[in-house]
């Protein structure tokens, strides 16, 4: 399981141990934190089929997590790290508290199916929690997704690209305790997205042929790169020099290198732009307007 991998991954290259945690605020912050998330994970999922849906925690810690809310989608390109805050309703015991130095908690999320994921991502600290009731807290923590991961157990990989679950996990580790809660909601983990129009002749006789091209690109994990996104339904639009409001005037598709051709007919001074409506691997982008002089 690769997932198994990876929390070995990770626990090897931050070499600390769980143990480490109550340091982390005061010392080296997110280190010591993700490796007590790889442990008590590694721990949880050890000879048992991972990430099953349950409403239910998995662990020896008394806690619960609801309200999980994270971002619809998250774009992520080829360079830049991107972080995204989940927030969610912490339930615990009575004689625990949340917002002490030997509490962590923090949300997840997991690609793949529910008994086998193949990557799970968290947040470089843990999640800052508010005491609501003796036995609820308010928190909210980060997820940070880096295109530019170098261990291969960590990288993400372009057939990731879609549908990921929430999970929450919790650490007491002044009493050596940990529990897991999955499925506890979904987000789109996207390609990021670029799309270019140029429209000519420029300036060109009412009435005459315009041809409009373009490129649909996507980044790629794997080689840091935008490529062509194949086989697309891209419309073009247009609107009137004094207007703001688009209209679509026909769908072409994208060809085998992501590329875009097609004609229409010049009628009026106006920009002219391809709009993508997206899918659950690639964020939706409309080209900025290539204004044309009709004359």
């Amino acid at each position: 399981m690769r997932f198994r991998a990876t929390v070995a991954a990770v626990s090897g290259a931050l070499a600390l141990s769980a143990l480490a945690l109550p340091a982390a605020h005061a010392a080296d912050g997110g280190s010591s934190y993700r490796a007590a998330v790889a442990d008590a994970l590694a721990r949880h999922t050890s000879g048992k089929a991972a990430f099953t849906a349950t409403a239910a925690p998995i662990g020896d810690l008394d806690v619960s997590f609801s309200d999980f809310k994270i971002a619809k989608a998250v774009k992520v390109g080829t360079t830049n790290r991107v972080s995204t805050t989940v927030t969610f309703t912490l339930t615990h015991a009575a004689g625990l508290d949340p917002t002490s130095d030997g509490f962590a908690t923090g949300p997840l999320i997991y690609h793949g199916s529910s008994d086998d994921p193949d990557n799970v991502l968290g947040g470089e600290d843990p999640a800052t929690c508010v005491k609501k009731t003796s036995t609820t807290a308010a928190c909210k923590g980060p997820i940070d997704i880096n295109p530019r991961e170098t261990d291969a157990d960590l990288k993400l990989f372009n057939s990731q690209a879609g549908t990921w679950h929430g999970a929450g996990l919790a650490l007491d580790m002044d009493n050596d305790k940990s529990a897991v809660q999955f499925g506890l909601g979904t987000t789109l983990v996207q390609r990021a997205s670029t799309l270019t129009v140029n429209a000519s002749p420029e300036p060109v006789k009412k009435g005459k042929t315009l041809t409009v091209t373009g490129k649909l690109a996507r980044a790629n994990w794997e080689d840091h790169k935008y490529h062509g996104y194949t086989g697309q339904p891209v419309t073009l639009q247009y609107r009137k020099k004094d207007s703001s409001t688009y209209t679509t005037l026909k769908t072409v598709k994208t060809d085998s290198t992501g590329n875009l051709r097609t004609t229409t007919t010049a009628t009026a001074d106006g920009y002219y732009r391809f709009s993508f409506a997206g899918s659950s691997t690639t964020p939706a982008v409309s080209a900025t307007g290539d204004f044309v002089d009709v004359q």
